[in-house]
């Protein structure tokens, strides 16, 4: 695919590992009327990563891998709004110092950077460990699509993902198709530069019928009727494919959390439904 890729700046970016946060009794209500607290965002999870499922989880919106943030806002705005997924992230401090792990996702709300790192480095990691970031993918566009909104990813691995082009409109893999009804927390949201939004997963028949019930981190999917590009909303005829970056939620409204990476008109991508479609297949070839 053709890109302007040689007209990106490329620029650092850094945050801190955050740790976890509660508030109040840290009690989270949840959509059935129950509390509960809820290990959530935040921190080094060290047992699910991308490719791992997502949904029948013992936490809320848990965040695969590391979360960074910044303290001051302006500072963590401008991470959490140049760093891409496929970005590689480097240990700058620590144990774990040189250690190069990839962005993930973003989380919005909490504002959180997610990276993946080995399971050895990990192990290294501790909290307020500094990690930078070389950002770039912001501004990146298609030459021979200039109605397709690219987003949050880095041209390197754009051209890693499998995307069959053809006249007129790209062919992009993706697990499933998620009905534009199901999205909600973040709409209203001014744009998907930085954070995400929510997949609502509290019908079960849809979670089954669509196959939300089977998400992993990582995972490819298709939004549909929702245009992105200044923000989510619902647009007849419009697409949106996006990264499940965060787990399932108890709290209504909530759910697996989608970073957009590209939007359009469903003539201008068409799904190509696989099973493998994770970014954890593409982002180590």
């Amino acid at each position: 695919m053709k890109t302007n890729e040689k007209q990106l700046v490329i620029q650092s970016v850094a945050g801190r590992i955050h740790h976890p946060t509660l508030s109040g009794s840290g009690h989270w209500v949840g959509y059935d009327g129950y509390g509960r607290i809820c290990v959530g965002t935040g921190g080094i999870t060290y047992n699910f990563k991308i490719g791992d499922y997502c949904m029948d989880i013992a936490g809320d919106h848990v965040e695969p891998g590391v979360s960074i943030k910044n303290a001051n806002d302006k500072e963590n705005l401008a991470l959490h709004t140049f760093a891409c997924i496929g970005n590689t992230a480097k240990v700058i401090s620590g144990d774990a110092k040189g250690k190069i792990g990839y962005v993930t996702g973003k989380h919005g709300g909490v504002d959180h950077t997610m990276i993946y790192f080995d399971d050895e480095t990990l192990d290294l990691l501790c909290v307020d460990d500094r990690i930078q970031i070389k950002a770039v993918g912001q501004g990146l566009k298609l030459q021979d699509y200039p109605n397709i909104f690219l987003m949050n990813i880095d041209p390197s691995f754009l051209k890693k993902m499998n995307i069959q082009q053809h006249d007129g409109y790209l062919e992009v893999p993706v697990v499933t198709k998620i009905p534009a009804f199901l999205m909600g927390s973040g709409l209203g949201s001014t744009t998907m530069m930085n954070g995400d939004y929510d997949i609502m997963t509290q019908d079960k028949v849809a979670n089954h019928t669509h196959g939300i019930d089977q998400l992993r981190f990582g995972d490819l999917v298709l939004i549909e009727d929702h245009d992105t590009k200044n923000g989510p909303h619902y647009k007849k005829g419009a697409v949106s494919i996006g990264v499940i970056a965060h787990s399932n939620s108890f709290t209504s409204g909530h759910g697996p959390g989608v970073t957009i990476i590209m939007s359009a008109t469903q003539e201008e991508i068409k799904p190509l439904i696989d099973p493998n479609a994770n970014i954890a297949n593409y982002l180590f070839k």
